[in-house]
């Protein structure tokens, strides 16, 4: 291997943006549809698309935001079902996770009305 083949090798891994492909749990599944269906249930789907669009770009340093939050977010979330949350905003596939997750519900609640 070439010094700069090795160079390129380097460079693809020290600047990787995404790390290896994680598929979601039950467990975030299950916070991701119960935050889903706190949204729907109070009619801010519009409002929380668009933030979780806009915010992609710095959903890591979102979710350390939500972490420092943890005190306020009992209100929604049991201590252990927050830090699931999270850890899943930590990683970038948890928006399309989330995204899904309303998606669903809208549906499930359309279809039920």
């Amino acid at each position: 291997m070439s010094s700069l083949q090795r160079f390129s090798t380097w460079c693809a891994h020290a600047f990787a943006v995404e790390g290896p492909r994680e598929e979601p749990d039950p467990r975030e599944r299950e916070v991701a549809a119960r935050l889903a269906r706190f949204v729907v249930r109070r009619q801010l789907l519009t409002p929380a698309l668009m933030l979780l669009e806009s915010g992609r770009p710095l959903n890591f340093i979102g979710s350390q935001m939500l972490a420092f939050l943890a005190p306020f977010a009992t209100l929604i979330f049991a201590s252990e079902e927050y830090e699931v949350l999270v850890r899943l905003l930590e990683r970038r596939r948890g928006i399309d996770l989330l995204i899904e997750a309303l998606a669903a519900e809208e549906q499930t609640g359309r279809g039920g009305s």
